[in-house]
Formats: C-alpha cells, structure tokens, sequence
C-alpha cells in the first residue's frame, strides 16, 4: 500500500466555495466560527461544555441504550455509549442517506474520517473523550436517490412504492435484489460475507433504518461508532422549543434568506429555505407545513390546525414534527455534545449558510470539516500511468486536457506555438507603439493584424494535434481506457462504486488500509495505490 496526497485544488473535482474555505478566504470568514484545526477544537470544546446541559446528556443517553436494545454492539460502542454521560464527552459527526447497501464508497469516507478524527482529538486532549456518530438520515423521503447501488457499472435497483419516511420503509422485497445481486459476486470468502452481510441486514430486519444500522454496526462498531436515528419523541421533545420557534416566527427563513444575499454575491446557493422547514410525519406521508390565511396545513392532505392546534400537537406528539435540509443540522446540534460535523463539499455549502441563524437562536455552530476523499489505483493501474508517462496529479486533469498534453510530449515534430505566438506578440508590440503616432485608425488596423495571426496559429495548433491524435491513436485509446476505469462517467469513483467491489477483492483489509490512509486534518485528497 503507498499513500500519496495532493491538494484538493489539484483535482477539478470541488467547488470554488470548498476550495475558498479550505484556504481560509476572508470573503467567507463571517459564515463559519472555528475552523478545522486543533487551536479551533480547543475554543469549540469550551464552547459547547459550558452549552450542553446534562439534562439532554441524560436523555441522549437513554434513548441510545433503547435503540441499541436488540442490537449486537461491540465493546468499544458500548463504552461510548457509557462516556456519553459524562460532561467531557463530546460528539464527532457526519450523516448520511440510508442508501441501499451503503450506496456509494464516500459512505465509508465520511464514517472512516469520523472515527480517525476522534482517535486524534483523543491524542491531543486526553482529559476529554470524543465519539464518532453516524446521524442516519431516516426521516428523509427521497427514495429515488436511494434505492439502488452500483456494482461493476450495473445498477441495483430496490422497486417499492414511495411514500413516507425511509427508515421506515418494509425490507419486504429485498430477497429478489439479494438474488440479482449475488449472481454477480461468485463463491469466494468476501462474496460469501458479503452475500450474508446483506442478507443479514434486508432480511432479518423489519425496516431501512434497523438494517443501515446493522450494516455499519457490522462494518465499523469495532471502532466504537456510535448509530443514532432522529426518528425519536424523546429527542424531539428536547428540540421542541426550537420546533415552536420554527412554527411560529419562522426565524429559520428570515436569517438564512439574509445569509443567502450575501453569499449568494460570490458563490451558488446549496438550499433555498422555506418559510416554515418543517415536514409532518404520518406513517406513510412525510409532507410540509404551509402557513395560509392564519392556518397551518399539511400539503397534499385534509389536515389543518389553528395556531393553538398545532401547539398543542406539538406538545403531545413531538415525533410527527420533521425538520427538513436546513433545519436537520440544529436539530443535531441540539440533542448531541457535537463539536464537528464531517460532510461532502454539497453538504458543507448548506451549513455555511446556516451560520447567522444559528448566532441568532444562540446555539453554538459546529466546525465544518470536508471529509477525505480517495482514489483507488491498483498496481496493474499504477504500470499502465507509468507507461504512460502519466504522473498521480495528471490523472485528474480533463480527459481533453490530458490527451492534448500527453500527445504534444510525445509528438515528433518540434515546433512551441506558445514560443511563436509570444514572438509574434512582441513584433505587434513594436509596430503599435509605431502605430501610436501616427492615427487610431493604423492602430486598429495593427491590432486586426494581430488578431489574424494569433488566430491562424492557433488554429494551425489545433490541426497539428488533431493530426497527432491520429497518428498516436494507440496512445490516445490508452489513456481515454485507462482514465474512464480510474474515473466512471468522468467522475470521482467514490461517487459511482460501491464499497462490495474492493470488498470482494480485499476483504475486511480494504477498510483497514482506508483507516489507515484518511488523516481528517490534514485536508488533502487520497490516492490509494493498494
């Protein structure tokens, strides 16, 4: 295994907004607290002890042992569990879908970064202790972009009828995905466990949300990862004050609309609010709260309330309360000893614009970390960029890019149009400056000149290398073959495969060298050469 990290700026593969974070831009300071360094773990640490009650401590507490009531958990989980009473426990978190099988690699990304900032924090502030949390998204309606997963290019596709919150949706219908599913993996020892693995998971528990846990359990509780489901009336009912607030004053939409103007100068906006981000939960339904004409309703359905109504199902019935993109994170925050949340560049570009409400309602706001991102490159992959002549950083450059600039390094015929174009630029230097004294109208001729070479060179570059494209076609295919295996559709691999395909070829060694490589803190992008 040889690890090799780059700056993310060298990949093309993240926003301008992500990349101006990392470098600390001044034009975004005003939209997060600490940033991700041990001197901003030290200031949120204090921050967010002096925040969270033991009250809430108390009821995390317990509605953690009841959810993990029948679940098998490791040693190192059930301790963490046990620390999370203590005032000096504090949370590290990321979220995710509880898409099928996991859905794309950067699943295991996001929970690894998870554990391994935690192990670090442990090292650097020995008098806390720190918790990796999964905040499984199970109140999420979005089924469309969870149900399936991808294996060797094929889909895998989970057909059910929508409706209604995912983590409590029926497993019933799974065995036929196990059968299509299997019938790819073969009869090896990793296609066995993962033939079980997911069979354990869809088969043996009733709904999505009870066989996520089991999967992550099953992959990560050795490492002490902590699972929690918001699905619950007991944490509602903590977060309730700030569910009335959300009903009633909307404060959620005024701050973060005036966030998304300034923001909004300089970057694309993630999400656009609501004026009330909350969802009513039904057992089948999931659908928003509007407010008109002095009622609350819940769209697509007869369900009304007055003001005093929906209070006071607020107060009996917390659980049916669901807050939406935008108001999820606060209630993290609210119910957990949270110090951090580790997300994607899509995921980190809605919190920045949470910031100002969070200011106004008083709750501190998490530092923000982008989690760690890899490539997987085999040995025989490594040779063939070798061969190439193609170095780690080269691979992310535009397959065009790359092809232009591999063909020109490799062609026969000698001849630097940069070197051409600047000594025809200099000679059109002189001739303006001669130009200059005499009228405007030798001056526009001088520059339609210049155009007109520039443009003919340019133009006789862009021949020669399709010319060279032709006769170095062999290489051409090389590089395209190689490139579309490193990056599906052209896009990051974490975001196209599943974690079973380097699964079935290492075993359980794939996520132990995955832990191994990912350094949180360091905010570089992986290449894994395993």
């Amino acid at each position: 295994m040889k690890v090799t990290h780059i700056p993310f700026q060298k990949t093309g593969f993240f926003s301008k907004l992500m990349l101006d974070y990392l470098e600390k831009n001044e034009k975004l300071r005003s939209f997060y607290h600490h940033f991700p360094d041990l001197d901003g773990f030290q200031h949120q640490i204090f921050e967010k002890e002096k925040f969270f009650d033991s009250k809430t401590r108390i009821t995390l507490y317990n509605e953690l042992k009841n959810q993990y009531n029948l679940v098998e958990v490791s040693q190192k989980t059930a301790e963490n569990i046990e620390l999370l009473q203590s005032q000096n426990t504090f949370t590290i978190t990321t979220g995710h879908q509880l898409n099928l099988f996991t859905g794309p690699l950067y699943f295991l990304y996001k929970i690894l970064s998870t554990i391994n900032l935690c192990e670090e924090l442990s090292e650097k502030f020995p008098n806390q202790n720190f918790v990796p949390i999964y905040w499984m998204a199970t109140e999420d309606h979005d089924f469309d972009e969870i149900n399936y997963f991808n294996f060797k290019g094929k889909k895998v596709l989970w057909n059910r009828k929508d409706g209604g919150a995912v983590g409590r949706f029926s497993t019933d219908g799974l065995q036929e995905v196990l059968e299509v599913f299997s019938a790819h993996l073969g009869n090896s020892k990793n296609a066995l466990y993962l033939k079980n693995l997911f069979s354990d998971a869809y088969l043996k528990h009733k709904n999505l949300a009870s066989a996520t846990r089991f999967i992550a359990n099953s992959l990560f509780g050795q490492h002490g990862l902590v699972i929690i489901d918001g699905d619950s009336r007991d944490l509602k009912q903590v977060f309730s004050p700030f569910l009335k607030d959300e009903l009633l004053h909307q404060t959620s939409y005024k701050e973060v609309s005036k966030t998304i103007s300034e923001l909004e100068k300089a970057y694309k906006i993630q999400v656009n609010p609501r004026e009330i981000n909350l969802f009513y939960l039904e057992k089948n339904s999931r659908e928003r709260i509007v407010f008109e004409n002095g009622i609350f309703k819940i769209i697509n359905s007869d369900i009304e309330f007055t003001k005093d109504e929906i209070l006071l199902e607020l107060e009996h019935h917390p659980e049916k309360f669901s807050p939406n993109v935008l108001l999820r994170p606060l209630y993290q925050e609210v119910v957990l000893p949270n110090l951090c949340y580790i997300g994607g560049g899509g995921e980190i570009a809605y919190w920045l614009q949470l910031k100002y409400y969070f200011d106004t309602i008083a709750v501190p706001f998490p530092i923000l970390l982008l989690r760690n991102s890899v490539q997987v490159i085999s040995p025989k992959q490594f040779k063939k960029l070798e061969n190439l002549s193609i170095s780690i950083e080269e691979i992310f450059l535009n397959q065009h890019e790359l092809i232009a600039k591999k063909v020109i390094e490799n062609k026969e015929i000698n001849i630097q149009f940069d070197e051409k174009k600047a000594f025809l630029q200099n000679q059109f230097f002189e001739l303006k400056e001669v130009a200059k004294q005499t009228d405007i109208t030798f001056v526009n001729a001088v520059n339609a000149q210049e155009h007109k070479q520039i443009s003919g060179l340019e133009n006789l570059e862009k021949r020669l290398l399709k010319a060279e494209k032709r006769r170095q076609e062999d290489l051409v295919q090389r590089i395209i073959i190689l490139q579309n295996e490193l990056f599906p559709n052209q896009s990051l691999e974490e975001r196209q495969r599943n974690f079973s395909e380097y699964y079935l070829e290492y075993g359980s060694d794939f996520i132990e060298m995955l832990k191994e490589s990912l350094k949180p803190l360091q905010l570089e992008f992986t290449v894994l050469e395993i």
